[in-house]
């Protein structure tokens, strides 16, 4: 391209814009469904169809492990893969400040590609806006997805119970513990990445195996102690989990120790929390672990009569302390 950085008028829909298209966005993801540049996508779907939307605002924009493209597809594809559904088509909408490097955008549009070929997902339609510089943080971006629901599934709330086991799919903290060492240039170790991954071909085989499965969750802000305390409140159940069981590394629990932070309130992008009728746990962990994304899946606990709609934890010396709904978002623009 004539211009390594985004100029106003790559988002002025002339010739410049065009090339940006031409250079940089359809070599990136194009494909026969949004090659036709129209204004809209027409998409084949079938049965009862699942729709989200997020805006990602992430910062640094560039942290272990990813960026904020990996986390833009990722993240919604998640979002679907939750509600029980197969992903199949993403929008994607990006508004870019004046003085952008090209360079960046172009890394950037080539991991939402790779994240979506992975998804087995589409990007089926777009936009983007630039605005002068200084009326944005480098690059903000918005995606849509839609899907197709499992038929037997039935994710809510309301269907957890006295007994059912939660299950979490891994390490947690990891993505928050990444974006804080980026934007405080904390030296960590090589290992302490993003953990943002797509996690809709593990879901999908865990409601294959069980399709009695009552609730799947991201814990992404706010962390694992969000989402239990959502469902404790939305089930009027008690839920208890065993400090022991929770899949933690040294170097998170470093970080968090260093900054007074709890690695249960810690933000995920590539976790996923289950609950699991009792008598189908073990099936679903055993296809949870088929997964790349599963392989440290583990029961951490259990639905109780005690205490409707709060939280406990089982400490490593035996008492139990209350998990508290966070009050504010603890740490700032991790998505």
């Amino acid at each position: 391209m004539a211009n390594d950085r985004v100029t106003l008028a790559h988002g002025a829909g002339g010739k410049v814009s065009q090339e940006l298209m031409e250079q940089v966005i359809l070599p990136a993801y194009g494909n026969p469904v949004l090659n036709t540049l129209h204004d809209g996508a027409l998409v084949k779907m079938s049965g009862e169809v699942a729709f989200t939307t997020d805006s990602y605002v992430v910062q640094p924009l560039f942290f272990a492990g990813g960026n904020i493209g990996k986390l833009a597809i990722c993240g919604t594809v998640n979002d679907l893969a939750m509600t029980g559904a197969v992903p199949r088509y993403i929008s994607v909408g990006m508004i870019i400040e004046e003085g952008f490097p090209i360079k960046d955008l172009q890394t950037i549009v080539t991991t939402m590609r790779k994240m979506a070929d992975e998804a087995g997902v589409v990007i089926a339609t777009g936009d983007t806006k630039v605005v002068e510089k200084g009326k944005a943080d480098g690059i903000f971006i918005n995606t849509a997805g839609i899907g197709d629901k499992i038929p037997g599934t039935d994710i809510s709330p309301e269907k957890v119970k006295t007994g059912m086991k939660v299950i979490l799919s891994g390490f947690i903290g990891d993505h928050a513990a990444a974006i804080m060492a980026g934007r405080h240039n904390i030296n960590l170790p090589a290992s302490v990445q993003t953990d943002c991954a797509p996690l809709n071909k593990m879901t999908k085989a865990m409601l294959e195996a069980a399709p009695d499965i009552a609730v799947l969750r991201d814990p992404t802000r706010g962390g694992v102690a969000a989402v239990l305390n959502e469902i404790a409140a939305a089930s009027h159940c008690g839920i208890l989990i065993d400090e022991d069981e929770i899949p933690i590394h040294p170097e998170v629990q470093g970080v968090c120790d260093m900054l007074g932070f709890d690695p249960l309130y810690l933000a995920n992008e590539g976790k996923c929390v289950a609950f699991v009728p009792a008598e189908s746990a073990e099936k679903v962990l055993k296809a949870m672990r088929t997964s790349p994304y599963g392989q440290d899946a583990r029961v951490i606990g259990e639905v109780t009569a005690e205490a409707p709609g709060t939280v406990g934890l089982r400490t490593a010396i035996g008492g139990i302390r209350v998990v508290d709904m966070p009050l504010g978002n603890i740490v700032p623009r991790i998505c």
